[in-house]
């Protein structure tokens, strides 16, 4: 395990060195059981665009779409998880994501309408010995660049709640954070897609912000 977080450091390392060329990628996850996993198209592009902008970091401008049971998983200190629909993994799958998240890997799963109950289910395969927890406003999350004093802005109704953040945390560590009630990728989206106010987008991208800047500095 220090072996996989010494090669995220390494990696997060040469990004914060400024290179000329984007030296960290990150990862849309692609999962099985018919739900929607490509959905938000322009989310990630401008969500690492104000990330660049903001944070001075040096992302590639573009996503890699990874599938749960890829090796490759290991090369992206953050995956994105969207969608609506259902979502099943495999053993393999249960396995290599398991062991990319106790690795230094961190996930995000942003419930687009209709993902709780299937990602609980799946989450407890990979971690079944961890339940979500609702994470407070003092969390490191909502503590990064950008002070969220209430948590998750509310971007798009769902069943009418107040947005929640919950947390699978390994051995101190928040390895999986799943933003429900929210939409906050929406709020990621191009402003012609929703036409939301410039000023929701804008907190929607300073917390996407946050989770990126916290996965990168945080193991």
């Amino acid at each position: 395990m220090k072996k996989n977080i010494l090669i995220f450091l390494s990696i997060i390392a040469a990004n914060l060195a400024f290179a000329q060329q984007p030296t960290i990628k990150i990862g849309k996850l692609k999962y099985g059981g018919g739900g929607d996993w490509y959905a938000n198209k322009t989310s990630l592009p401008n969500l690492i665009k104000f990330c660049n902008q903001n944070l001075k970091m040096n992302i590639f401008p573009e996503e890699d779409i990874i599938e749960v049971g890829s090796t490759d998983i290991f090369q992206y200190p953050f995956i994105h998880m969207t969608g609506h629909g259902n979502v099943v993994f495999n053993d393999g799958e249960v396995q290599n994501l398991r062991r990319y998240l106790i690795s230094g890997g961190f996930l995000h799963i942003d419930d687009n309408y209709g993902l709780n109950k299937f990602i609980r289910r799946e989450m407890k395969k990979v971690f079944p010995e961890l339940e979500f927890v609702e994470l407070p406003f003092s969390h490191p999350v909502y503590q990064q660049k950008y002070k969220f004093a209430t948590g998750l802005p509310k971007v798009h109704e769902h069943d009418g709640n107040a947005p929640q953040g919950f947390g699978l945390i390994w051995q101190g560590r928040l390895v999986c954070y799943f933003s429900y009630e929210c939409d906050l990728g929406n709020g990621w989206e191009d402003r012609s897609v929703y036409n939301d106010p410039e000023e929701l987008r804008t907190k929607a991208l300073q917390m996407g912000a946050n989770l990126v800047q916290y996965a990168f500095t945080s193991y």
